[in-house]
């Protein structure tokens, strides 16, 4: 069963940066798209994750919001539990919100060529963690 497991959330002065980490395990295939998602209080959860990457080939996509600010990267651990590190800077109240990593496939990827997980919707992943909270004070 896949699981899906965010640590590294708390709180950052604005300006700041944060490091989050988001561990899979229960799968062992790597054509996958693993996302970060975010919902701010009193809102609902973003339709488009604020990066994304396919685990097969390290192909990374970042939202426009966040674009710049943002990288992710992924690490294999033991026993075929992957781990996606989302890094943030330049941190603003604005990305005060709760932060939930999210995985789809397998497979990710069109028949013909190419990953499935640019501008793939919330709707479209098949597993989801709990979130950890991120809060961004001025």
């Amino acid at each position: 069963q896949v699981q899906l497991v965010e640590s590294g959330g708390g709180s950052v002065q604005a300006g700041g940066s944060l490091r989050l980490s988001c561990t899979l395990s229960g799968g062992s295939s790597s054509s996958i798209c693993m996302g970060w998602f975010r919902q701010a209080p009193g809102k609902e959860r973003e339709r488009e994750a604020i990066a994304a990457m396919y685990v097969r080939t390290g192909e990374t996509h970042y939202g426009e919001s966040v674009e710049g600010r943002i990288t992710i990267s992924s690490q294999d651990n033991d026993n075929d539990k992957k781990t996606l590190i989302l890094q943030m800077r330049n941190m603003t109240p604005e990305d005060t919100a709760m932060y939930v990593c999210a995985a789809a496939g397998p497979p990710a990827y069109f028949p013909g060529g190419g990953s499935s997980c640019y501008r793939r919707p919330n709707h479209a992943y098949n597993y989801w963690g709990r979130g950890t909270q991120v809060t961004v004070s001025s």
